[in-house]
């Protein structure tokens, strides 16, 4: 059995990774592949001591892996830039500033964001705001 499972391999109709290649293929640690396979993510089959992973299954796990663009709360999208709501990631890289800015100004009020689950989210009207009360200020020299 293992013969010919090798035999396909090397004729090129089943086309199977390891771990270490498909974390390399993935761009992830191994740590991170043998979580998905763990979760039941990512399938997989292991041999007496060595994990093999179908490249097909790895092509599925790639295009249905977690994203935060894809998070959903209550059923909606929560960050949605159709509807104007961003992550604070998403609003540092417009505003251009570091993350914790963004973070430390919704801590302090002068930006408004709110809480849904786990994640923040702010309003491309508080965006405006805080780009125009804050950072677009100028300093008058005296």
């Amino acid at each position: 059995m293992e013969a010919n499972q090798e035999n396909k391999q090397n004729s090129g109709e089943i086309k199977v990774v390891s771990i270490t290649e498909a974390a390399r293929i993935n761009n992830v640690t191994r740590q991170a592949i043998y979580v998905a396979i763990k979760q039941k993510k990512l399938k997989a089959t292991k041999d007496a001591t060595r994990w093999t992973i179908h490249i097909d299954d790895l092509n599925e796990y790639r295009q249905n892996k977690y994203s935060r663009t894809k998070s959903m709360f209550n059923g909606e999208l929560l960050f949605d830039s159709h509807k104007g709501f961003f992550s604070v990631g998403q609003v540092a890289k417009i505003l251009n500033i570091p993350a914790q800015k963004v973070y430390y100004a919704t801590r302090i009020g002068l930006m408004k964001a709110h809480r849904k689950g786990a994640a923040w989210v702010i309003h491309e009207d508080d965006v405006k705001s805080y780009r125009e009360n804050y950072l677009n200020r100028t300093t008058k020299v005296i």
